[in-house]
C-alpha cells in the first residue's frame, strides 16, 4: 500500500476515534458540572482542556469557564483545532482523499455524517441540547465502526484503520486517568471521589463491565487497574495494545522493526507485570512514561509506514 493512502486511513481513524472521545469527555464532564463547587474554582470543568491542551486557547476566546461555554467551543468551534466539528472535517478530508480504498459503506457514514454535522453547525446547537449532540457524535462514530467490520475487506486498509482507532483511544484513555488522579489528589472528599469515579467508567462505557469484573462497590484501584490491565475492557491500555500488536503483525515486515521492537517492550509491562509493581512510583509517573512510549510507537509507525520514501 502505498505510504499516502496508508497515512489517509489511519489519521481519518485517528480523527473519528478524537470525535467520539471529545464527546465522551465532554458528556461526563456536563455530569461533574452539576456537583457543588468547592471553593473558587471547578476544577472538573477543566478535565477537557487539560486533556486537549487547549487551556490557553479557550482564554483567548473566553471570559470564564462555563458548562455552556466549554460545549460551543469543543463541540462546534472552527477556531478550536480539538472540536469535534474539526475532527470530522479532518477526518472527511483524508476519507476523500483515500476514497477508493473504502467500501461505499463506509465512505457513507462518513460523508452523511459529515453533511449532518455541517447542518447542525449552521442551525446551531445549544448547550441545553448537550445530552443529545454527545449521543448523536457516539452514535456516528458507532455506525463507522459497524460499517467497517461488516463491509472492509481485511487487508492493509482495515489495519491502518484499526492502528490510528487504537492508538488514539489508548493516549485518550491515559490521559483520562492522569486527570482524574490529578482530581482525586485535589479534592479527597469520599462523595465526590465516588462521583468521579462512576463518570469516570460512564466515559469509557465501562460502567457495567466494572461491577462485573469486580462484583464491589467502586474503588479508584479497581477503576485504575481495568482500565490499564484487564484485557476484557476495550478501552483498556491492555486491549489497545493486544490489538495493536495483532495489527502491526498483520500489515508485515516493510524492512524496519522498530514499531514492533518498541511496542513489545510497552506491552511486555501489561501483559507480565503486577499491578503492585507498575505502581511502585505512582500513577502519575507510570501515565506519563507510558504516554511517552506511546507517542514513541506512534512515531515510529509514522515514519516506517506513513513516510513518503
Amino acid at each position: 500500500m502505498l505510504s499516502r493512502t496508508a497515512s489517509g486511513l489511519y489519521w481519518m481513524a485517528r480523527y473519528l476515534e478524537r470525535a467520539e472521545n471529545i464527546a465522551r469527555v465532554l458528556d461526563v464532564t456536563n455530569r461533574l458540572s452539576l456537583m457543588p463547587v468547592r471553593g473558587s474554582h471547578n476544577n472538573e470543568l477543566r478535565v477537557p482542556l487539560n486533556l486537549t491542551s487547549t487551556d490557553e486557547l479557550y482564554w483567548s476566546v473566553s471570559e470564564q469557564l462555563t458548562m455552556s461555554q466549554l460545549f460551543h467551543f469543543f463541540a462546534l468551534d472552527e477556531r478550536n483545532p480539538a472540536s469535534i466539528y474539526n475532527c470530522w472535517q479532518s477526518a472527511w478530508n483524508n476519507a476523500h482523499a483515500v476514497r477508493g480504498s473504502l467500501s461505499s459503506e463506509v465512505w457513507e457514514s462518513i460523508n452523511s455524517s459529515w453533511i449532518e454535522l455541517r447542518k447542525l453547525r449552521h442551525n446551531g446547537v445549544s448547550s441545553g441540547g448537550a445530552d443529545a449532540f454527545f449521543d448523536w457524535v457516539k452514535e456516528r462514530s458507532h455506525l463507522f465502526r459497524g460499517a467497517m467490520f461488516g463491509t472492509l475487506m481485511r487487508g492493509d486498509a482495515m489495519s491502518f484503520i484499526r492502528l490510528g482507532t487504537l492508538l488514539e483511544r489508548a493516549d485518550c484513555t491515559a490521559r483520562l486517568l492522569d486527570v482524574y488522579q490529578y482530581l482525586s489528589d485535589e479534592d479527597d472528599d469520599t462523595v465526590r471521589e465516588y462521583y468521579r469515579l462512576d463518570t469516570l467508567l460512564r466515559s469509557v462505557s465501562a460502567r457495567e463491565a466494572y461491577h462485573t469484573i469486580y462484583k464491589q462497590q467502586l474503588a479508584a484501584d479497581g477503576v485504575n487497574e481495568m482500565l490499564i490491565l484487564r484485557e476484557e475492557s476495550p478501552r483498556s491500555l491492555r486491549s489497545c495494545l493486544d490489538e495493536i500488536a495483532n495489527q502491526l503483525n498483520l500489515i508485515g515486515n516493510s524492512g524496519e522493526d522498530r514499531p514492533r521492537y518498541l511496542l513489545t517492550v510497552l506491552h511486555a509491562q501489561l501483559r507480565y507485570s503486577s499491578w503492585d509493581s507498575l505502581m511502585s512510583e505512582g500513577l502519575h509517573v507510570w501515565l506519563q512514561a507510558f504516554l511517552s512510549e506511546l507517542g514513541r510507537i506512534a512515531e515510529s509507525i509514522h515514519h516506517t509506514y506513513l513516510e513518503a520514501k
